[in-house]
Order: structure tokens, then C-alpha cells, then sequence
């Protein structure tokens, strides 16, 4: 496991309100799906129905709360509306809590295991 950053700031209420907000924006799993279609590259609107199975219109509005919180950009293209991520931190993010669920689970399997040993 990599060392941790540390950064020294002040939690100050306007700052974790920020916080909260983003964190709010991903904890809808549909927009998750749709950052994991962005994770190779920008994808037009019709692109991104055919990789996340979202109808149109539900996926045009968790794109714009994606957009609303900093976290996809996009861009026109002629008639089109290429989307993409503003910043890969967030699929780091991702990667991050799928670890520690992975190392949650592997405890809970321990501790199912030992008992079944007893």
C-alpha cells in the first residue's frame, strides 16, 4: 500500500459543503457506470447509452450533474456533444474504495472460514 499524502488544510464549513456535494454526485451508481465509460477517452451521448445502458434522457441528466460537479467536461463537435473526464482522479477514487471493499470482503470471508472451522 503507497504511503499516505498529507495535507495540511482547514476544515472549514464552506470547504466540506464542497466536499459533501461531489461525494453526493457519486454516490448514484449509474453515474459511476457512466465515469467508467469515459475511462478510455471522450464518448458522445449515444456512445455512452450504448456502453452504460441508460436511456437518453436519464443519462443526459446524470451527465449534467457530472458536469455540474467538476468532474466530466465536454465539448461540441458539429452536432455532436463529446463528453469526457475533467480529471482521472475520480476513477483513483473508485480504485480506492473497490480496494477496501475487496480487503473488507477478505475479512469477512476469515472470519467465516475460521468459524466453519471450529
Amino acid at each position: 500500500m503507497s504511503p499516505r499524502r498529507t495535507v495540511t488544510r482547514q476544515a472549514t464549513p464552506a470547504l466540506l459543503e464542497r466536499v459533501a456535494t461531489r461525494f453526493r454526485a457519486l454516490a448514484e451508481p449509474a453515474r459511476l457506470s457512466v465515469l467508467h465509460a469515459l475511462e478510455d477517452g471522450e464518448r458522445t451521448v449515444s456512445e455512452l447509452v450504448e456502453l452504460t445502458g441508460l436511456a437518453q434522457g436519464n443519462l443526459s441528466k446524470h451527465l449534467q450533474q457530472l458536469y455540474a460537479a467538476g468532474f466530466v467536461t465536454r465539448r461540441r463537435d458539429g452536432l455532436f456533444v463529446q463528453y469526457a473526464l475533467a480529471d482521472e482522479g475520480v476513477l483513483q477514487l473508485c480504485t480506492l474504495m473497490c480496494d477496501r471493499l475487496d480487503e473488507d470482503v477478505a475479512a469477512e470471508r476469515a472470519v467465516i472460514l475460521g468459524a466453519r472451522k471450529r
